[in-house]
């Protein structure tokens, strides 16, 4: 059985579930989980969780992503992206220093209106679901951070540009280029999107679905399966002795006192621990017991 993280470079038109399937089948493994869906038409960087790495998807300590964006000024979707019908069409002339004016406004926190054609649920419902048989409900704004917005190409000519954008969890790139659109009076779609960079893996870390076959075929899969407790590299190591070890697996939690070299740490602090020089979990500081107790174990 591989347990681990395994990084694939998604290509267009596949869901990130479809990713899954098809990795399942490849690697021919039951537990496999990902981080951070993408949408169909998206491209890049999609962590895939393999064996017991995949308790790790509602761990993850680096939630932020970077994407580079390609858009359209003078058009709107019902998607916010060229996938989608359009709903309006408009001649517009709009100048690289006009887009670089109103950027400023989407970035650092701000509260950003989720898609109708998104996974966000209204009342127990997925809003696509909604949005597929023609109804539009009202969606809270939401806070979110983008950290970089910067644009790197525009031709004038045809209105269309790049933009490079980082930003938190549940960030949502085709609201950012509607927003930017509306804020020019004239509308904005996304056109493409790839993810650089999640949870700390970029491109580079990535193989494509045929490759991935390829390396399958070869027998080389164990050279491209990263150890789970890399996801979580940010977080400081304890190692413990062979009995705590044990009584850590059985979800036991272990004294502060009795733990060598944990440094300074504070009430909710996150340990990787390690015992026979494996990972076996991740351990959460309890000051008030004076434990360090089970986070999750793997």
């Amino acid at each position: 059985m591989m347990n681990g993280i395994l990084v694939i470079d998604k290509q267009s038109t596949f869901t990130s579930f479809d990713v899954v399937a098809i990795v399942r089948g490849i690697l021919r493994e039951k537990k496999i989980g990902h981080s951070g869906t993408l949408d169909p038409m998206a491209t890049g960087v999609l962590p895939i969780l393999v064996g017991t790495a995949a308790k790790a998807q509602s761990l993850l300590p680096d939630t932020d992503k970077e994407y580079e964006a390609q858009f359209r000024l003078g058009i709107t979707t019902d998607t916010l992206d060229i996938t989608g019908v359009v709903q309006s069409e408009k001649n517009c002339d709009h100048s690289e220093e006009d887009i670089q004016n109103v950027l400023p406004r989407f970035r650092g926190d701000i509260m950003q209106v989720p898609p109708m054609y998104s996974a966000v649920q209204k009342n127990g419902v997925r809003l696509y679901d909604l949005a597929r048989q023609g109804i539009e409900v009202e969606r809270e704004a939401r806070p979110v951070y983008v950290g970089k917005l910067e644009l790197i190409q525009f031709d004038r000519k045809t209105q269309s540009g790049r933009l490079a954008v980082s930003c938190s969890k549940g960030t949502y790139i085709r609201s950012i280029c509607n927003d930017i659109g509306q804020a020019l009076g004239c509308g904005c779609v996304l056109t493409a999107l790839r993810r650089t960079r999640a949870c700390g893996f970029t491109l580079d870390d990535a193989v494509t679905l045929e490759q991935l076959q390829q390396i399958k075929d070869n027998g080389r899969t164990a050279e491209y399966i990263r150890p789970t407790d890399s996801i979580f590299a940010c977080y400081p190591a304890v190692r413990v002795s062979e009995k705590q070890a044990l009584r850590f697996s059985n979800g036991a939690a272990l004294s502060l006192e009795r733990l060598k070299g944990l440094g300074s740490f504070n009430d909710g602090d996150l340990f990787r621990v390690y015992g026979n020089d494996m990972f076996i979990g991740l351990g959460i500081i309890d000051l008030h017991q004076q434990e360090l107790k089970v986070r999750k174990k793997f």
